[in-house]
């Protein structure tokens, strides 16, 4: 059947579920890892019914104007059978015919609302790189028929493992298989995550979110966070080198695997993964000459030879194709049991030497490490075998260097070679080692990166320290990021931030290396304090809070009390410390402290710099406290600090802050004066970064507090326009935690006012698919207690009610932000709706005395109009005469605050009161001259009612 527009069909039969819309295999409602076109298959199946589906046909509807071989279509077969598990049966293969569904499929049709996909969630990344893929050095020899059978593997099933041995060449298949299908993405990314350079299982998935360029601002990164990230991107990741972090790769895959419907992943490992629905496929050795006589062409017919002769070749070496050296290439390739590592690491000695001396000097090396039969050698022995020869074939010059190029963790730049090795001519030398395959050569930008690949590390690193040179070199390491990092702050004020990743962003694995050597029992400590301070722009960059909190802290418990140096490093690392815990769910209060100190030694050290940081990082502080008077204060001495400041941005920030504080407090005259002498000036200011410093879109937070101060002052069109621009600001900005603000600050709550239920559901649901792509639990929470606002609203009290209940009560001490202020009051008014008065009237209550008790005044004509409301559904005459009183408070506390819609919503309730009272002339009186203040904004819900109730009023 053909689905209406709008409709989800879904096939269901014995607790197995196929939903043709989000491409889903379940079984009892949990999804069961199927890959694309193996999906598509089924979802044929199950589609005919039961009736018999011949393979032309199937291959036809799944490949469309692609020849298939019969063996792809077997290979997702098998998928197919495996992920149905126990119930394999239920897909019935016809011999030589064709394939059925069997089982009783019924169908349901389940509605997507429309508003869900009116607003585009904003994407993770900026401009979003398709590919990060390497371009093939070499073409790769030895796995013509291996890369279409991993393409079939690759649509058959969500997680494909390439295992083996070390040098099996596990990493050259899976790139070469990964450009391959990178064509068929149709706009998808192919992307490769190196982890070979991690030492901690728990940066895994901070290392996939760096190469997708997640922003996940306001909570820790976890596999589950990144997965609701990558939402229903399509993409084909590349997980290299897994083996030594295996259990927290899986756990990422089976994240991945579970909440992202369009991803692939291809991981190479020496161990398998054991997660559910992977397919593992061992990477064979090249095939090898047997050990008989063997004529040179029958050798080239053997990929191990095919690739030495390629290899030396392509380094300049000329032997003569001759029987003897056939013979001896042939005996090599044996030896090294066809691992392409090995093989390439001896044919790079081609130049120097003939086969014959390199298949001898290989066999000396044999007899040394071997405790059998030579023939019986374990493949890591024989690698290890290898790399003692290569290394042994080298001067001392060049083997120094290699044993110091080892402390490098990823990449690193010649300069950081040069420092490291301690010598002039490392130019040489490495250049040496590249030819030599003992380090590989990253040119493809203006600036040479270099690496040493995993094995090669390891076993230098290990020459390294058996020599006792270790500890030196670790320390030229660290102090070489401690010194490349020192502009690096400078510089985030001035660079776009893609462009300064660039430079530095690839040096965080050198740099958490580095901290790891330097508070280790050997290290040392100070240039590992040292190294934190100028490090901090790289986590801020990447947004690794998690790491910078715990890295400040390490820093800080490390420092002495002396004075001078150590007071400005102390001031630095707090700063960084309270930036951290600001955003870090829970943690909030704990920022308060840390900002402190860095106040209290910014004055101690005269650092105006510092000074206004501590003074920004208080004021914002004291908002997500509650305490609107003292942020007032914090603000007022930013501006004080600012005022001789020769930065211009300092004095927007300092308008900003005061906007934000007059705002709160309930004064919306000044805090629109402020806001617009923000606009001003920045119409005339280029932006910079301001990352480190101020940890928000300046421009883009302007715009969602100017549309509030102008709702609130009865600008009700330009306000809504406002909020339209800033959802595609706050879009663009790629920054999660901004868009989380235009969504809850503005563009949920205005709407919500205006009487826009759709639009305020529309906001609703993109604010909480972003906090699930982006985890930010308080913002999350509170369009939970929105969305329950949002169901009062349209008629389903009881329903709204305990979802808003719910949710209030789960966020804690979060619910005395100042955010929360609007569900709490109509909190109190479903209280009152539901018959739940005293609870309703002790709600508002409470929200007033909070209020009173912080000054956080710009909601209070809204609560006293709301405890109004509440009293009249008391009967008693008290009750009404204090209602009537209430409105008239509020009345007169929103026209002295410059709140005109709250002006609008007290003469509202007041008229209605007199009108049950039968005093229509005095409810015209009350609303009458409120209704002549507004010049747009007819349309809205207020000004709407206000309108008709004029005109029943005049008529009458």
């Amino acid at each position: 059947m053909v689905p209406e527009q709008g409709q989800r069909p879904v096939y269901a039969s014995a607790g197995w579920e196929i939903d043709l819309a989000r491409r889903e295999l379940r079984s009892s409602g949990v999804p069961v890892p199927l890959g694309g076109r193996a999906f598509e298959i089924v979802a044929e199946l199950v589609q005919s019914g039961g009736e018999l589906v011949s393979k032309t046909d199937l291959a036809e509807r799944v490949w469309p104007r692609t020849f298939v071989e019969e063996g792809a279509l077997r290979v997702h077969i098998a998928a197919i059978r495996k992920a149905f598990g126990p119930d394999r049966d239920m897909l019935s293969t016809a011999i030589g015919r064709g394939y059925r569904l069997l089982g009783t499929w019924q169908v349901r049709q389940d509605s997507t609302p429309a508003a869900q996909a009116a607003v585009e969630p904003m994407q993770a990344r900026v401009d979003p790189v398709l590919t990060n893929l390497p371009v093939a050095r070499f073409d790769l020899i030895g796995r013509a028929s291996a890369i279409p059978y991993l393409r079939d593997l690759l649509s058959a099933y969500r997680v494909v493992t390439l295992t083996g041995p070390g040098g099996i060449g596990k990493t050259t298949l899976a790139l070469e298989v990964a450009r391959s299908v990178f064509p068929d993405l149709q706009g998808g990314s192919s992307l490769l995550v190196e982890l070979a350079s991690l030492s901690n299982p728990d940066l895994v998935p901070s290392a996939l979110a760096s190469v997708l360029g997640l922003k996940l601002d306001g909570e820790e990164i976890s596999a589950a966070s990144v997965a609701r990230a990558i939402g229903t991107r399509e993409l084909l990741l590349v997980l290299d080198n897994c083996e030594h972090v295996v259990d927290a790769v899986a756990n990422l895959t089976e994240a991945i695997v579970s909440r992202c419907p369009r991803t692939t992943v291809l991981a190479t490992s020496r161990e398998v993964l054991r997660v559910h629905g992977e397919h593992v496929f061992r990477v064979p050795p090249l095939t090898v000459p047997p050990g008989t006589r063997v004529e040179p062409n029958d050798a080239l017919g053997h990929a191990a030879v095919e690739l030495f002769i390629a290899r030396a070749a392509a380094l300049g070496s000329d032997f003569k194709r001759n029987e003897e050296n056939f013979s001896a290439i042939a005996s090599i390739c044996r030896r090294l049991d066809g691992i392409p590592l090995a093989i390439e690491f001896a044919a790079a000695h081609a130049v120097m030497m003939g086969p014959p001396e390199i298949a001898a000097l290989l066999d000396d090396r044999f007899k040394f490490l071997t405790t059998g039969r030579r023939t019986a050698l374990p493949r890591h022995q024989t690698l290890r075998a290898t790399l003692d020869w290569s290394y042994d074939l080298l001067p001392e010059t060049e083997a120094r260097v290699l044993r110091h190029l080892a402390v490098f963790a990823g990449d690193f730049l010649l300069d950081a070679a040069t420092a490291v090795a301690g010598t002039a001519a490392v130019t040489d030398h490495l250049a040496n080692l590249v030819a030599k395959s003992l380090v590989v050569a990253d040119v493809r930008g203006q600036t040479p990166h270099y690496r040493l690949l995993d094995t090669t590390r390891v076993y230098a690193l290990e020459k390294l320290r058996n020599g006792g040179e270790y500890r030196e070199a670790a320390r030229r390491h660290a102090e070489f990021y401690r010194d490349f990092f020192a502009q690096a702050e400078a510089e985030s004020e001035s660079t776009p931030q893609a462009e300064w990743l660039a430079v530095y962003g690839r040096h965080i694995d050198n740099v958490r290396a580095s901290l790891n050597w330097a508070f280790a029992p050997d290290g040392d400590p100070q240039i590992g304090v040292a190294l934190t301070a100028t490090a901090v722009p790289l986590w801020v960059q990447l947004s690794l809070l998690g790491e910078c909190r715990e890295r400040a802290a390490l820093a800080l418990a490390s420092l002495g009390n002396g004075a001078g140096a150590t007071a400005r490093l102390r001031m630095q690392l707090s700063a960084a410390l309270g930036w951290s815990l600001m955003y870090g769910v829970g943690r909030a209060r704990e920022a308060g402290p840390a900002w402190a100190t860095t106040l209290e030694l910014a004055d101690q050290l005269d650092d105006r710099e510092y000074r206004l940081r501590a003074l920004w990082g208080l004021c914002i502080d004291q908002f997500n406290n509650g305490e609107i008077r003292k942020a007032l204060d914090f603000a007022d001495r930013f501006v004080d600090g600012a005022a001789n400041s020769t930065d211009p941005i300092d004095g927007v920030m300092a308008d900003r802050l005061l906007a934000t504080a007059l705002h709160y407090l309930g004064d919306q005259n000044s805090a629109r004066y402020h806001i617009e002498r923000v606009l001003v000036h920045l119409a005339d200011l280029t932006l910079k970064p301001r990352i480190v410093r101020f940890r928000f879109d300046l421009r883009v937070s302007t715009h969602y507090f100017q549309a509030r101060i102008l709702w609130l002052q009865g600008f009700a069109d330009r306000a809504l326009r406002a909020v339209e621009r800033n959802i595609e600001e706050g879009r663009a900005s790629g920054h999660a935690l901004t868009f989380c603000s235009v969504l809850g600050q503005a563009a949920c709550p205005i709407t919500f006012l205006a009487g826009d239920l759709d639009a305020a559901e529309r906001y609703c649901a993109a604010l909480l698919d972003h906090t699930e792509r982006h985890p930010i639990r308080l913002w999350n929470l509170w369009a939970r207690c929105f969305k329950g606002i949002v169901m009062v609203k349209r008629g389903d009290i009881a329903a709204g009610l305990e979802v808003l209940r719910s949710e209030l009560g789960r966020a804690g001490e979060a619910r005395f932000l100042p955010r929360f202020l609007l569900p709490l009051g109509e909190l109190a008014a479903c209280l009152g709706e539901a018959g739940e008065v005293a609870q309703g009237l002790a709600t508002v209550d409470e929200a007033l005395m909070r209020c009173e008790a912080r000054d956080e005044r710009w909601y209070v004509a809204e609560l006293l109009r709301i405890k109004g409301e509440l009293l009249l559904h008391e009967t008693q005459h008290r009750s009404i005469s204090a209602a009537e009183q209430c409105f008239g408070e509020a009345l007169e506390l929103a026209q002295h605050q410059g709140a005109l819609f709250w002006e609008l919503r007290s003469a509202l309730s007041l008229a209605r009161l007199r009108i049950a009272q039968d005093r229509r002339a005095d409810a015209r009186a009350a609303l009458a001259p409120v209704y002549e203040k507004f010049a747009e904004g007819f349309e809205t819900a207020d000004l709407r009612h206000a309108g008709a109730m004029l005109e029943q009023l005049s008529a009458s």
